[in-house]
């Protein structure tokens, strides 16, 4: 039965993304505005998670979204667990502004999905050249933020299994220092339900939980970034404890 729930969901996240990217093209043709254009977006993913919820049983409980911060020009940078493609889908679907990822180009040739991301006011990067794709990080995250966009970016670079830490990257501390807006980090346990390259998903509850912001005036971004790590793997422990060994003492 989970089988047949995951090939399902599937289906109906590739049927309904042919409609949603043509939407997003046809407004951009139209001359929308990039907000316009994430509206489309944003409800295409929308979809996706409640199609989760209602197909495969996924459920998610979200606590901390009051710490958020609060007025519409007011920038932050969303540093964010990285465990499956959920929350990836999720995060804008639940966000009060608009989110700007930072992805890797060759994402914009996947077929109609890269199609519509490209359409999107998003900050594509070429891994291959580092210097050049973070100077690009800093001055389109700056623009952004300026506009009340909040960056979402993953410090550990990619998905990890359940259980695991990766090497958290400061890209995202030194955009916010340099941006001068907090960062929020973000505790997500998606891979009790939707494990790394796992195709077929379980029933059961992602929690989410949205940490206070921490200012970053005055801080260096490596120290920022160990804090910032702290918090993110001690909540997940507290979430999912039977993913990690007890602690000693």
């Amino acid at each position: 039965m989970a089988l047949i729930r995951s090939i399902l969901h599937l289906l109906v996240m590739v049927v309904t993304v042919v409609p949603y990217t043509l939407g997003i093209l046809l407004v951009r043709v139209l001359g929308g505005s990039p907000a316009a254009r994430y509206r489309v977006a944003r409800a295409w993913l929308k979809l996706c998670i409640d199609s989760a919820r209602w197909l495969l049983g996924i459920r998610t409980q979200i606590t901390g979204m009051e710490h958020l911060p609060q007025g519409e020009q007011q920038g932050a940078v969303l540093l964010v667990k990285h465990q499956s493609t959920y929350e990836t889908f999720l995060m804008p679907a639940i966000m009060p502004h608009p989110l700007a990822y930072v992805f890797k180009k060759e994402l914009l040739s996947v077929p109609f999905f890269g199609w519509s991301i490209g359409s999107l006011d998003m900050i594509h990067i070429d891994r291959g050249q580092r210097a050049r794709a973070f100077a690009k990080v800093l001055q389109q995250g700056r623009r952004l933020l300026a506009k009340g966009t909040w960056v979402i970016m993953f410090p550990e670079g990619t998905r990890t299994e359940r259980g695991a830490k990766g090497d958290y990257k400061s890209g995202g501390t030194r955009l916010a220092i340099d941006a001068g807006v907090p960062v929020v980090p973000i505790a997500v346990t998606s891979a009790t339900v939707w494990p790394r390259k796992a195709f077929i998903k379980r029933p059961g509850v992602v929690h989410v939980s949205v940490g206070r912001p921490i200012p970053t005036e005055g801080r260096k971004p490596d120290e920022l970034m160990r804090e910032v790590e702290a918090w993110i793997e001690g909540e997940m422990r507290r979430l999912d404890p039977d993913a990690y060994p007890p602690t000693a003492g």
